[in-house]
């Protein structure tokens, strides 16, 4: 596979997982970029990253870097994303891509301009596992997908200024652990919900605590979701047919999923998927993104992005919750 040249913006917690991730599968890291130059410094040695940029600016429109990774509060994703796909960069993003369904649809029509890649990294979309789980359920196994439970539940220290109760900073557990769910749940309806039904607790700050969320499409499937930021949960995800059940826990990195066949209302036989491996998650995102940008193509990964930002959009929309920016 050809090496990229890429470059970093942020490093915080998950930009030191994606940058040992980028060293294991494209050998190096072009780039990255921290307005505070000690951490920047520390970064760069611990990292291997040959080039380093006071301003993230300066370093996307460096015409040697090939693709942008963003891993930022996500107030900032919607300026970076659009100064890369300008600046002719392909773009990987971290959840969520942006805050709101209008940035989506304008960063998604800015990719299709510019015929340059743009993803989401949500790491259960990247996965070995659900080919499987996605192959036995178009071959009938489970039966008529009918019902998807899913949870996620954090439990986040007690901090009114942490980023994750911050409203000016799109805090809350909607956008912050909901696009997990969200992913998964619309991963195995067969169209995008048209019916939802929510409710939701706020912490302190404004931002949403937990909420129950209830989704229904055209085709009278449902998907019911549990999220919270002080409380933890068990991350688990169920996908329930006419013939039986698949269960998926820890689903945003899982390697195994639990099938049980219900052919009667008397008898029912088990079976087990185990694949991939959970340490190689953001490999699996990496290789797949370098993929694409070589195929031309993203395998539909940004409408599905497309369809979570929607959902997440008509939750919030629901609630009648906006942040002070919007």
């Amino acid at each position: 596979m050809k090496k990229y040249n890429w470059g970093m913006i942020g490093t915080g917690w998950i930009a030191h997982e994606m940058a040992d991730a980028l060293n294991a599968v494209n050998g190096e890291i072009y780039g990255a970029s921290n307005m505070n130059a000690e951490k920047m410094a520390k970064f760069a040695q611990e990292k291997g990253i040959q080039h380093q940029y006071s301003n993230p600016t300066d370093m996307i429109n460096d015409p040697n870097i090939d693709v942008i990774y963003i891993a930022t509060p996500h107030t900032f994703h919607y300026q970076y994303i659009k100064e890369a796909l300008n600046a002719g960069k392909h773009v990987f993003c971290e959840k969520a891509i942006t805050v709101n369904a209008n940035e989506f649809d304008e960063v998604q029509a800015l990719a299709k301009k510019k015929n340059l890649i743009l993803i989401e990294g949500f790491t259960l979309l990247h996965m070995p596992l659900y080919q499987q789980v996605k192959q036995l359920i178009s071959d009938g196994k489970i039966g008529q997908v009918k019902l998807v439970q899913v949870n996620f539940g954090s439990l986040k220290d007690y901090d009114p200024k942490n980023r994750f109760f911050n409203k000016e900073l799109a805090g809350g557990a909607l956008l912050d652990i909901g696009g997990y769910a969200t992913a998964f749940a619309r991963s195995f309806l067969s169209k995008q919900p048209t019916n939802i039904l929510t409710t939701v607790k706020y912490f302190e700050t404004g931002v949403d605590e937990q909420s129950g969320i209830i989704l229904k499409n055209d085709d009278e499937q449902m998907a019911v979701m549990a999220l919270s930021m002080r409380a933890k949960q068990p991350k688990r995800g169920v996908i329930s047919g006419t013939k039986g059940y698949i269960e998926i826990s820890n689903y945003p990195r899982a390697t195994e999923a639990d099938i049980t066949y219900t052919a009667d209302a008397h008898t029912q036989t088990t079976d087990k998927i185990v694949v991939g491996n959970d340490d190689k998650a953001l490999q699996y995102e990496v290789a797949d993104m370098q993929k694409y940008i070589n195929n031309g193509h993203d395998d539909g990964q940004l409408a599905l992005s497309h369809d979570v930002a929607h959902i997440l959009n008509d939750v919030r929309n629901d609630w009648g919750m906006k942040y002070p920016f919007e």
